[in-house]
C-alpha cells in the first residue's frame, strides 16, 4: 500500500495504527546511527532521498522527518523508536550485503532548536550528524517563499518579513532553551536571516556531540558534484561506496516568483560575511558561494 496516495483522513488512521504497533515493538526496533540535521532549504530532501536509496540503509517508517529532538521530545524514546524498522529487517540486510545496516531520519529544525543537540547526545551517543549549508542569502529567500506557499507566512514581501524578524524572535531562543515544553512558531518558521548564520549553530552542536561526529556539506557542491559528495558522506557514515549509486535528483525546489531587490541582496551578503568566515573554519576554506 502506498500511503502517499491515500486521502488525508485515511493517512492519519494508518499513521496512528503504525505508531501504536511501533510503540509495542519499540525494544525490537533500530535506532538511528545518523541524522540529517539541517539546514532548512539547503537540499536536505535530496540528500535524504540519496541516502535512503543506499542498499544497506533503512529509512524511517512513513516520515522523512520525525521531529523528536525538537518539537516532540515529550513523547518519549519508545515513541521515537516506533518510527524505525525492526531489527530483524536490519539483520536480513546485513546478511545479504555483509555490512551492518543503518537507519536514519532528516529533521532540519534539529540544527536550530536550542535543546536538540543535547538531546541527541543523550539519546543517540554514537550517532553522526550530516548538515547541509547553502548560500545564506539564497537560503533565506527560498525559505520565505516556502513559508508563504505553505500558508505559514502572511507577509508576502521578503524585505517586510526580514524587518519583522527581530520582533518576532525576541527572547524566543532563550525561552526554548529554558523551558523544555515551550514551542515557538516564529522560531521554527520565521527566522530567515538567523538560519544562515551556520557556524554558530554548528559550534553549539559540536559542544554536545563532538566536532568529529559532524559532517558539513555545501549544497552547491552536492548538486554540481553529486557522486563525489555522496561518496564523501558515505565514507563519513561508514557506508560502503562500492555498491550501486542512486539516481541524484533535486527535490522540494520552488521556482522563484521574482528577483530579490539588489540593495537587500547586498545588505544580506555583507551581513553574512563574518558568518561565512566562521564557517570556513569548518570547511577548511571559504564557502563556494564566496568564490563565485
Amino acid at each position: 500500500m502506498n500511503v502517499r496516495n491515500l486521502p488525508a483522513p485515511m493517512k492519519r488512521v494508518v499513521h496512528l495504527g503504525t505508531r501504536s504497533y511501533g510503540r509495542l515493538t519499540a525494544p525490537g526496533r533500530m535506532t538511528p546511527s545518523f541524522l540529517i540535521c539541517g539546514g532548512q532549504r539547503c537540499g536536505t530532501t535530496s540528500m535524504y532521498r540519496a541516502l535512503a536509496a543506499h542498499p544497506v540503509v533503512l529509512k524511517a517508517v512513513l516520515h522523512k522527518g520525525v521531529h523528536y529532538f525538537d518539537t516532540s521530545y515529550d513523547r518519549g524514546l519508545d515513541w521515537y523508536r516506533a518510527h524505525f524498522p525492526l531489527n530483524r529487517s536490519a539483520d536480513k540486510v546485513s546478511e545479504r550485503y555483509g555490512v551492518t545496516a543503518q537507519t536514519f531520519e532528516s529533521s532540519p529544525y534539529y540544527m536550530y532548536h536550542p535543546q536538540a543537540a543535547a538531546r541527541i547526545a543523550r539519546d543517540l551517543p554514537q550517532a553522526r550528524l550530516v548538515v547541509l549549508v547553502r548560500d545564506p542569502v539564497e537560503r533565506a529567500y527560498s525559505q520565505h517563499h516556502h513559508e508563504v506557499a505553505r500558508g505559514f507566512e502572511p507577509e508576502r514581501d521578503f524585505g517586510g518579513a526580514l524587518a519583522l524578524e527581530a520582533a518576532r524572535l525576541h527572547r524566543q531562543e532563550e525561552r526554548l532553551a529554558e523551558d523544555p515544553s515551550y514551542y515557538s512558531f516564529a522560531h521554527q518558521h520565521h527566522a530567515y536571516r538567523a538560519r544562515g548564520e551556520y557556524a554558530r549553530y554548528l559550534n553549539v552542536m559540536a559542544q554536545h556531540v563532538g566536532r568529529d561526529r559532524i559532517h558539513v556539506v555545501e549544497s552547491e557542491r552536492f548538486f554540481s558534484e553529486p557522486e563525489d559528495v555522496y561518496d564523501e558522506v558515505c565514507n563519513f557514515l561508514g557506508l560502503p561506496t562500492y555498491l550501486e549509486r542512486p539516481p541524484f535528483e533535486r527535490h522540494n525546489a520552488r521556482p522563484r516568483q521574482s528577483d530579490m531587490d539588489a540593495g537587500l541582496r547586498r545588505e544580506l551578503t555583507n551581513h553574512y560575511l563574518p558568518h561565512d568566515e566562521a564557517l570556513a573554519r569548518w570547511l577548511g576554506r571559504m564557502p563556494v558561494w564566496r568564490s563565485t
